[in-house]
């Protein structure tokens, strides 16, 4: 039987429990909700005649919801527009180092990682639509949509999100220095950790815009929405 989850944590259950490195996974709604916020790819893994596919898309996280964006004439659009919804599995990333041992067997990665399982399912109604497609591009960039001309019907009946509530859903991480084995330190070889980073360039803006740089995107040049 799963453990049973409360305000501060999600359920630990078969699927969201790691075989390897288990001490490295979280269910604490708070260090799951961070890696979220901080990516802005998912990959989307469902089952489609019979094969296994995966996709890379954009998402973004509303309370215990995640939204994830896509075209209505998609495969998975289509599949979780059905009664029942479309099973899934989404999976969220962030590389923060390239950790270099003294054998090559040893290297690794710094990471920040979260999966999720469940029943994806078509978002239908129009005011959690709005909710949504607000939040798309808001995880983005904060503030965007409400400075940007919203979505006219032709481009509303091109667009789906689906919603896959957070429910089955775990964390892992590393975050650790080089794991040389004692035998390998006297080795005359450089081991250590390259730290990755994600960093902003200087906004281009289009030759047609006229309009100074917005506020919050001086904000947002400056560090305020790095991860």
């Amino acid at each position: 039987m799963p453990d049973a989850p409360d305000d501060q944590q999600y359920a630990r259950t078969a699927r969201t429990t790691p075989t390897r490195y288990r001490e490295r996974a979280d269910w604490e709604k708070a260090a799951i909700h961070a890696v979220l916020d901080s990516a802005w790819v998912c990959h989307l893994g469902f089952v489609a005649d019979g094969a296994p596919v995966v996709l890379p898309t954009i998402f973004a996280r509303v309370g215990d919801r995640l939204y994830v964006h896509g075209s209505t004439g998609s495969r998975p659009l289509r599949a979780a527009g059905a009664p029942g919804g479309m099973p899934v599995c989404i999976t969220v990333t962030q590389v923060d180092g390239l950790v270099l041992t003294k054998s090559a067997f040893n290297h690794s990665v710094n990471f920040r990682s979260v999966v999720a399982h469940g029943t994806a399912e078509q978002v239908t109604d129009p005011a959690e639509l709005a909710v949504a497609l607000d939040a798309l591009v808001d995880h983005a960039v904060p503030g965007r949509s409400g400075d940007v001309r919203r979505a006219n019907p032709k481009e509303l009946a091109a667009t789906a999100v689906l919603r896959l509530v957070l429910d089955e859903v775990s964390a892992k991480t590393r975050d650790d220095l080089a794991d040389d084995d004692e035998e390998d330190l006297g080795l005359p070889y450089w081991s250590g950790v390259v730290p990755v980073r994600t960093v902003y360039g200087a906004p281009v803006p289009h030759p047609g815009t006229e309009r100074e740089l917005p506020e919050y995107l001086r904000d947002f040049r400056a560090g305020g929405a790095a991860c």
